[in-house]
């Protein structure tokens, strides 16, 4: 290879195919997360961030502007960043850009530079860098690539196949800086996201064909048509309803959850079509029923679209969409986390907007205050740009946003540094408890930085935990894990695993509860009945006769129990 330099052409191409390389790899990425959790999403946080900034380079199309190549990758990762690697992502790709902007070309010393601002960016971004992460593999790379610069190298091959070979060193070697991932056996996912982006970017450089294909969005085909009807479907309608949907999926179904939800389909309806493309679940059926469809389809994550077909409307000549206010088919939620509508409103002084999943916790929320709820949470994460929309609506001097997750803080806080016509100030919530505990202790007297400072006391007297599944084996702070075990997760890792809803989600009880505790506040989810809930609150009051044990329905997925203790 005799390329001395990069140009904008070889820059865009390079950037695309590292996006295209970090897509093909998500589901492993996320396979790569310490806890065994239904929403290990690292790899898919990365693949939304880099997937905006592609969007934006794409729309350049051949250009020779070094300056608009830039810009576009950085302007679009920083609204499209989403989970904290995400974040970092774009924070390195905005570091990155300051540098190359001003070239017209990139030389080793120029990308030796640029790949310093980079990381000197996103260290700046993170308030307490932690070793054995991202970061670590960024610095790595980007001392390597300052070793060789200032050695004189002046072969781009050998400097960036030099520069990405440091970089895997350094990333096998995280484990060994971060006991927590020696102990799962994995290195650090985003770590890992990060090397995949430099591999494909590496592999474009040396002149390898790359299929971008997977990265650009595809409209649905205004054109694409129904099968024909078979004649004997007119004859004998069985099932009334036509019914297309698709599902982000949040997790890689196992082999168990497939089969599984395939009978459950085939139980419900006929010509069942069911086709996994990436993390696009496709599902063609008749039904009756499309309303027990779409409520198990949320198991496995957030739905895309909904498409309802009432056969006998079709075949007496109306409509062929059905238009009766059936409350099972209602149109779904759309594939990312969306806030609600807010009518106009006058302005105030003081706005709040918060990020929750489930309908009962959007209700408390609401009821409390809150301006708008941006739907998401540890199922799917809200971008930077979510956050973004949800304050241009809100019509308030100063606005408080209450992430309720530690993998959303950083998005939140990307939000306020790019918002400049309001103040915008975010309290570290790092779960829907403590965002709650924040809402109530809002105190109008005070000015916003004292809030702040109150609402991040309070919400430091709560504690929390969350019952979900375990999606693989493991081993976490020395307790074993298995696939399909109950594990209660709180504020600082594993509570407690066991086989039993209900045992497991008690036991957690027991560890969060203290001696001066008054409240136990317990949500359950989707998929927990109320008879069950009610007996589990029972026990809960029996155990802890000190304490108000109050129930309320949260309507959350995936996690049968949100709980808290203050």
């Amino acid at each position: 290879m005799t390329t001395s330099a990069i140009d904008a052409r070889l820059l865009s191409g390079m950037f695309l195919a590292g996006a295209a390389n970090l897509e093909a790899n998500k589901e492993w990425i996320n396979e790569l997360n310490v806890f065994p959790v239904p929403d290990g999403d690292t790899g898919t946080n990365m693949t939304l961030t880099i997937k905006s900034a592609v969007k934006e380079v794409s729309a350049l199309g051949d250009t020779d502007s070094m300056k608009d190549i830039c810009k576009a990758m950085s302007s679009g990762s920083l609204r499209g960043a989403r989970g904290n690697s995400g974040v970092i992502l774009s924070q390195l790709i905005r570091g990155f850009g300051k540098v190359a902007k001003a070239e017209t070309a990139l030389t080793v010393p120029v990308l030796a530079d640029a790949f310093d601002r980079a990381v000197e960016t996103a260290y700046k971004a993170v308030m307490k860098p932690k070793e054995g992460t991202i970061l670590t593999v960024a610095k790595g790379a980007a001392l390597k690539s300052r070793e060789l610069a200032d050695a004189g190298e002046e072969n781009l091959e050998a400097f960036l196949g030099a520069v990405l070979e440091e970089a895997e060193k350094v990333l096998a070697n995280t484990p060994e800086l971060l006991p927590v991932l020696k102990q799962a056996g994995v290195v650090d996912s985003g770590g890992q996201g990060l090397v995949q982006v430099m591999k494909g970017a590496y592999d474009r450089f040396l002149g390898k064909e790359i299929d971008y294909s997977a990265l650009i969005e595809k409209e649905e085909e205004a054109g694409e048509k129904e099968p024909e009807k078979e004649p004997q479907e007119q004859e004998f309608l069985r099932f009334i309803y036509k019914m297309r949907m698709t599902v982000l999926m949040s997790k890689k179904p196992s082999s168990r959850d497939q089969k599984e939800y395939i009978e459950f389909l085939k139980s419900l309806g006929d010509r069942v079509k069911c086709a996994a493309e990436g993390d696009i679940l496709h599902v063609r059926i008749q039904t009756n029923d499309p309303g027990l469809i779409i409520q198990r389809s949320q198991k496995f994550g957030e739905l895309g679209e909904v498409r309802l077909i009432n056969l006998k409307e079709a075949e007496s000549g109306r409509s062929a969409v059905s238009d009766k206010d059936d409350s099972k088919a209602e149109p779904a939620a759309p594939a990312k986390p969306e806030p609600q509508e807010v009518p106009p409103q006058p302005r105030k002084e003081v706005g709040f907007i918060t990020v929750s999943v489930g309908e009962g916790i959007k209700e408390i929320f609401t009821g409390l205050g809150v301006d708008y709820v941006i739907s998401g949470g540890q199922t799917m994460n809200p971008s930077t740009d979510d956050v973004l929309q949800a304050v241009e609506k809100v019509n308030a001097d100063t606005i408080f946003v209450l992430p309720n997750n530690k993998n959303i803080i950083m998005a939140a806080n990307q939000a306020a540094s790019l918002t400049t016509d309001k103040k915008v100030v975010v309290v570290p919530t790092t779960t829907v408890p403590q965002g709650i505990t924040a809402v109530i202790n809002y105190m109008p007297d005070l000015d916003a930085e004292a809030n702040k400072a109150n609402m991040t006391e309070e919400i430091g007297t709560v504690h929390s935990a969350e019952v979900t599944y375990a999606v693989r084996d493991t081993e976490i702070d020395g307790i074993r894990i298995h696939e399909g075990d109950i594990m209660a997760i709180g504020d600082s890792g594993i509570l407690t695993t066991g086989k039993g809803i209900e045992d497991v989600t008690f036991e957690s009880l027991k560890k969060i509860v203290e001696d001066d505790t008054e409240i136990i506040s317990i949500y359950y989810g989707k998929d927990v009945s109320e008879e069950d809930a009610e007996k589990l609150r029972d026990r809960a009051a029996e155990a802890f006769t000190s304490c108000d044990v109050e129930l309320q329905y949260g309507g959350q997925p995936i996690y049968y129990y949100i709980l808290s203790a203050e």
